[in-house]
């Protein structure tokens, strides 16, 4: 792999260049180092560190989160993951036979099959909007979001920045559309913390998710779930644990507890989010804003670079991409029901024959695919343009 100044921070394969941060991120030396000060400290004793010390050091690093993205630190909790998030949303929320709940084609697979299960337990209807890919202008979000919209919309689960296209939704004006006609909005905003300024309270939305183990670079196991004031007393993690009955000697809301403790488990990736809050903003003079800034223009620069080598015109205008890029590819074959772990035969040649780690994904549907770039401080230019090389000598 080609390093710069940066790459010493990471512990990733110097024979691979690493152009798949947004799969499942990867967390930088310090954060890590700090990661295994918790587990020592909750090993040497156990029993003091979750009855005398947990309760302290979980609500400072909620609080260092909440001034991170601009939230009440009482309206968020820890959860593993946003898809946690949306999890304990839709399971804690009653839906009937005529309720529709409303997503779009850009959806995340798992939140997509979760909200499938949802509607198949409960006899309500999954909605899908078309959003269009390639895409001319945001508008075109918010225009295909509302015109699905009916007397029977209960729920919107919308990206902020897309999964399988990296493209930033207008989410404050889709959420200001929707409240409009009484209808809450679960915004995933997996891929926004860290890759874009974010201020959760101004979007509005009922209910705002997103992990901290991707662009922030946190362990794995570290995300939050914002959840307005006036929608709290209904929401509840998948695992309801010892603090479901309230005692009046508790200082904190009955959201704030039922999240707080699941059940025994390893807490220390939500305990180092301050640590990588720190750590990233220390990367850069003008600090993690900077950092974003600097991974957005690499990553124009990239989409202009692979569109060329595939002669194709950009997929989305500018101002809807940040850290991350998709490109439409030739077709391939389609491989019919597939699991979890498919791999697409382009990305396994990248892999094996080129030692680069990229996705290929299926969208909107096989065989239709995309290959995604993502642009973390670790990566430069050089890197892209190997894989535009590669990608020129597969497809001609």
């Amino acid at each position: 792999m080609i390093t710069n100044e940066y790459s010493k921070h990471w512990l990733l394969d110097s024979e691979i260049d690493f152009l798949n941060h947004g799969s499942f991120g990867a967390s930088p030396i310090p954060v890590l180092e700090k990661q295994n000060y918790y587990r020592e400290l909750m090993e040497k004793e156990p029993v003091a560190y979750f009855i005398r010390k947990f309760d302290e050091l979980y609500y400072n690093a909620k609080k260092a989160l909440a001034e991170f993205v601009s939230a009440n630190t009482d309206d968020i909790v820890f959860v593993p993951n946003a898809t946690h998030g949306v999890n304990a949303i839709l399971h804690s929320l009653n839906f009937n036979p005529d309720d529709e709940l409303l997503t779009t084609n850009h959806v995340y697979g798992a939140c997509k099959n979760l909200m499938n299960y949802i509607c198949k337990r409960t006899g309500a209807k999954l909605v899908i909007a078309d959003v269009p890919f390639p895409i001319k202008k945001d508008e075109e979000v918010t225009e295909a979001v509302l015109s699905k919209v009916n007397d029977k919309t209960k729920i919107a689960l919308i990206d902020h920045i897309t999964s399988p296209t990296g493209l930033i939704f207008p989410v404050e004006q889709i959420v200001k559309e929707l409240s409009a006609k009484g209808i809450d909005t679960i915004v995933d905003g997996a891929h926004a913390l860290g890759s874009i300024p974010l201020n959760v309270e101004s979007i509005g939305a009922a209910y705002y998710t997103a992990n901290c183990h991707k662009w922030l670079c946190a362990p794995k196991g570290a995300a939050f779930l914002y959840v307005r004031p006036d929608k709290q007393k209904e929401i509840h993690p998948a695992i309801i644990s010892h603090p479901h009955v309230d005692h009046p000697a508790n200082p904190h809301s009955q959201f704030q507890s039922e999240f707080y403790w699941t059940g025994t488990n390893d807490f220390s990736a939500y305990l180092c989010v301050p640590e990588a809050i720190k750590f990233m903003d220390s990367l850069m003079e003008g600090g993690i804003k900077k950092l974003m800034g600097r991974n957005r223009n690499l990553s124009l620069k990239v989409r202009e670079m692979i569109s060329e080598v595939l002669s194709i015109e950009p997929a989305a205008p500018k101002d809807m991409l940040a850290s991350l890029c998709s490109f439409p590819l030739p077709d391939g074959s389609d491989p019919g029901p597939f699991p979890f772990d498919y791999i697409d035969p382009v990305q396994d040649l990248l892999y094996v024959d080129y030692k680069i780690e990229i996705p290929v994904m299926f969208f909107p549907a096989p065989p239709n695919r995309l290959i995604r770039t993502s642009v973390q401080i670790y990566n430069f230019l050089e890197q892209y343009q190997k894989l535009a090389d590669a990608l020129k000598e597969i497809f001609g």
